[in-house]
């Protein structure tokens, strides 16, 4: 016979070991409208005799489960995996829990998790989008506290926006291939929907035609065996390109391992441009050159509007990132033509 549970320590009893009504120890817990000095003789008893909050009477009691989901567009790409670490950390600092999913490119998959996100209660949506435009962001955006991560929500009264400076970004990678002799660039993106703050197509051929470069846009999924795969296939062929710059340094990782399978030398042979800087990127060889997004100022701007928006429903002004190339070793001069015909 299984011994008999213990009962859980209600208000009550921290009531009769304190002295104090139950009102007041809730307020004290919640530590307002008493002082300071009944606050801690309180947390005190609370301790001595075993209490703990239930979850579900404390969400039940303030409408809040003090869970967050994070709903990333792929977690395939190195970059997402790492910002979805911190913000779960960010998050843990506030009291909030982090519920990280994963919609792996997939617009309708992200519909499906957003909606059951918002069902399991969640106190607000943290997303890096794959569709910004569809139109479960609406339905989310009315429901929960909604926040995004890289783009606008076009369709949707989003809580907040943290989104990044792309057009500085792409125009400066594709000076920086242009300005060492590269005039045929490989660009591989992430094949996600165009939008105004995700514009890479547009903005690479642009730049590219001013630039006098012939840009050849690939998409390409974020992890290292699907860029070696796209990466592989360009370089084999008699035109391959002397440079290709990625859309994400987890794209740049399968480029080195293509090009260690042709026995090309970077950057002799070919150069390597990344995007956003993940900490692997500084033990390849060559170390990779790429453009570092200020991470630390990203999720702190993201949970700070987060925060703001769960506690005192407010919306916040757009915020915008702006990057900072890091050149290191995997951009070089072109090489001579004589070496793309071996």
């Amino acid at each position: 016979m299984p011994p008999p549970q213990r009962k859980r320590p209600t208000l009550k009893d921290i009531a009769a070991e304190t002295g104090l009504s139950s009102a007041t120890v809730s307020y004290a817990l919640r530590g307002i409208h008493v002082p300071e000095e009944t606050q801690e003789r309180v947390r005190e008893a609370a301790e001595r005799i075993g209490y703990q909050v239930d979850p579900i009477a404390r969400a039940l009691a303030s409408g809040r489960t003090g869970t967050v989901g994070v709903l990333c567009s792929s977690l395939r790409d190195l970059w997402q995996q790492s910002i979805s670490t911190a913000l779960g950390r960010a998050l843990l600092e506030t009291g909030r829990y982090a519920l990280i999913v994963d919609a792996a490119g997939d617009s309708a998959r992200e519909a499906v998790l957003a909606r059951r996100l918002v069902d399991d209660r969640v106190d607000a949506v943290i997303t890096i989008p794959v569709d910004p435009r569809s139109a479960h962001w609406r339905e989310v955006a009315e429901q929960v506290a909604l926040i995004s991560i890289g783009d606008a929500l076009p369709r949707a009264k989003a809580a907040a926006e943290v989104t990044f400076d792309n057009v500085v970004g792409v125009t400066e990678a594709l000076r920086t291939l242009s300005s060492t002799g590269h005039e045929d660039v490989l660009v591989l993106t992430p094949g996600l929907p165009s939008t105004p703050d995700r514009p890479a197509a547009e903005i690479a051929q642009r730049v590219a035609d001013d630039l006098g470069l012939r840009a050849r846009l690939a998409a390409c999924p974020p992890d290292l065996d699907g860029a070696a795969a796209i990466a592989r296939a360009a370089l084999e062929a008699d035109d391959r390109p002397t440079a290709i710059f990625c859309f994400a340094d987890s794209m740049a990782y399968g480029v080195y391992a293509a090009a260690r399978e042709l026995d090309l030398t970077i950057p002799d042979e070919l150069s390597v441009l990344g995007y956003d800087d993940h900490p692997m990127s500084r033990l390849l060889t060559p170390p990779l050159s790429t453009f570092q997004w200020d991470v630390p100022a990203l999720v702190g701007a993201v949970v700070e509007r987060a925060a703001d928006a769960i506690d005192n429903g407010r919306r916040r002004r757009r915020k915008v990132l702006t990057p900072e190339p890091r050149p290191r070793g995997s951009v070089a001069a072109a090489p001579h033509p004589a070496r793309l015909s071996r």
